[in-house]
């Protein structure tokens, strides 16, 4: 598939002719042979970064699609996103059409239950709402055209791996030839950045559970390939430079072309060397290689009375003393008391180690409209720069009031997958839709939280054996809607159980519960409409009676893993 896209190369005039990559950055890289420990040494460089703190996701996720306008914008003045999926125009600042997509799929380690990887701009991308869901889960490939395809927009191709690729994969996601070495870079900066996560188990299509070499040999000789005919672009350098504004970490691959083949490809083992010029410094020199003078700390959109949290990276090395911090004026406007610092103060000791430090910064409009202000840093001892200014910058906006969201029944139910909807709140602006899922697995309920960008989410790992319900909420600056009431998802009649064993409930006067059974019925749960137990009966027989409140019910049987309504009135 070559369907060639706008030609970088006519955009080059108009982006940076080379990175900016701070003197020293990659210093620790110079000499090394071994490719395990060179990779490592990488990750050592790149895996401190700026990140949101844990109570400040939520707003942070809801203001991606803002850092998107610094990173994923044509540069020719035409406002459209770029976007890599597909070729569709999409026009800034509306994200309508688009979703904020983990090119490096959140599933294969666990999306939130790691904060991190999940927001790290290196991966993530605009993309077309349909090529997004179509390519899913699955792992980069080649697409065997001579096989039924899955999904093709002429950018994005979903369909069956070519011999010896996919890792057992029901299908692979190949991307347009313009954007391959974008992608195969996205994927070394990402297992080498993370190379100290646990995989899903279900998910190791491209992986391995070690820090060398993390990718499997199809998965890094394709890459390799991907990244060697499609070298780095202009777009990479340009985008590369916005995200270490943002966040304090640069994806090496990009600044260091080649660096890949002395960890994975025909150069392993040989003693790498930087490029000459400018990366080289003297032994021993201090510096401070995070932050970055103005760079710029953007708490994008909070709500008025809320507040929102970074952590801002101090990283460097050979200093010594104290680095002092101070929220100073910007500007005529004076906003100051709306940005604090947990310290004015940091030990240098712990900026000179491997994981730096992090300072909380928390931003708290008490107004609505743009507030700014510095970060001033400063007694940085023997640093011999004086000081550097970061910029803080947030938008105040009204407090949202959020009407209760009306999910939908599932359609497209498979044996293995369906898809969830719901209904746009009418009048209400949204920033993204949180699905909780919940399943009966194993004696347990296992509630999965999902973003989704749309009004509807494709659901796997669907099995019509046991009880699968979904809610839904939406969200604006990091405030949560009452979750939706529950869809309880079925492929309709009694699934799982002979036919001589039905269950069916009888509902009398007062809540009065009579279950109709041909034979007796063990491990009998009763839950509400959010997937928590009400009650358990070890074993029911035929006119066996319970009593319930007024609501909405569910009952489900060991025989019977099909869920039962009950509705008290």
């Amino acid at each position: 598939m070559i369907r060639r896209l706008l030609s970088i190369a006519t955009l080059a005039a108009a982006l940076m002719a080379a990175a900016e990559v701070p003197a020293g950055y990659y210093q620790a890289l110079n000499g090394i042979s071994s490719p395990r420990e060179l990779k490592t040494a990488v990750c050592n460089i790149i895996n401190p970064h700026t990140v949101p703190a844990a109570n400040g996701y939520s707003t942070y996720y809801s203001n991606l699609r803002y850092m998107f306008l610094e990173t994923d914008v044509y540069p020719d003045g035409s406002g459209r996103w770029w976007d890599m999926y597909s070729d569709m125009t999409f026009h800034t600042p509306s994200f309508k059409g688009l979703n904020r997509e983990h090119s490096f799929p959140k599933s294969w380690w666990g999306g939130l239950t790691n904060i991190p990887p999940y927001v790290d701009l290196n991966h993530l991308y605009p993309s077309e709402a349909a090529a997004n869901q179509s390519k899913s889960n699955y792992p980069l490939g080649e697409v065997n055209t001579s096989e039924t395809v899955y999904f093709d927009n002429g950018v994005t191709t979903v369909g069956y791996a070519m011999p010896g690729q996919g890792g057992g994969a029901k299908y692979v996601f190949e991307p347009d030839d313009e954007y391959k070495g974008d992608f195969a870079r996205t994927y070394f900066y990402m297992v080498t950045c993370y190379q100290n996560l646990t995989w899903s188990d279900k998910y190791m299509y491209m992986l391995q559970q070690n820090a060398y070499p993390t990718l499997k040999p199809w998965a890094y000789e394709m890459l390799l390939r991907w990244s060697k005919d499609d070298p780095v672009s202009q777009k990479e350098i340009a985008r590369n430079e916005a995200v270490y504004g943002l966040q304090n970490n640069r994806n090496p691959f990009i600044d260091l072309p080649g660096l890949e083949e002395y960890i994975w490809g025909d150069k392993r083992n040989q003693v790498y060397k930087l490029p000459t010029g400018g990366s080289d410094i003297p032994t021993g020199k201090p510096q401070l290689f995070s932050p970055v003078n103005g760079m710029a700390l953007d708490f994008g959109q909070c709500a008025v009375g809320g507040s929102t949290e970074r952590r801002l990276l101090f990283l460097g090395e050979n200093l010594t003393g104290s680095v002092s911090v101070v929220v100073s004026r910007a500007g005529d406007d004076d906003n100051r008391s709306m940005f604090s610092v947990e310290s004015r103060s940091i030990d240098t000791k712990l900026i000179n180690t491997s994981a730096g430090y992090y300072l909380a910064v928390t931003y708290s409009p008490t107004s609505e409209g743009t507030h700014r202000a510095n970060l001033t840093v400063f007694d940085v001892t023997g640093w011999g720069a004086g000081s550097l200014n970061v910029s803080l910058i947030g938008e105040g906006k009204a407090r949202p009031s959020l009407k209760q969201v009306k999910a939908l029944p599932a359609t497209d139910i498979t044996g293995d997958s369906y898809v969830a909807h719901w209904e746009e709140p009418t009048g209400d602006v949204v920033d993204y839709y949180i699905v909780n899922r919940t399943r009966y697995i194993g004696g347990e309920y296992i509630v999965d939280r999902m973003e989704a960008e749309e009004t509807s989410l494709l659901m796997g790992d669907y099995n019509p054996d046991v009880y699968d319900s979904y809610t839904v909420q939406s969200v604006r600056l990091g405030f949560e809607s009452v979750p939706s009431e529950a869809i309880v998802v079925t492929m309709g009649g009694i699934q799982g159980v002979d036919a001589g064993q039905p269950l069916a409930v009888e509902v009398t006067d007062g809540g009065i519960v009579r279950f109709i059974c041909a034979t007796p019925q063990a491990g009998v749960r009763v839950f509400d409409l959010t997937g928590r137990i009400y009650t358990v009966i070890p074993e029911i027989e035929r006119n066996h009676e319970i009593t319930l409140p007024a609501g909405v019910w569910f009952v489900v049987t060991d025989s019977h893993p099909t869920p039962v309504k009950i509705l008290i009135r």
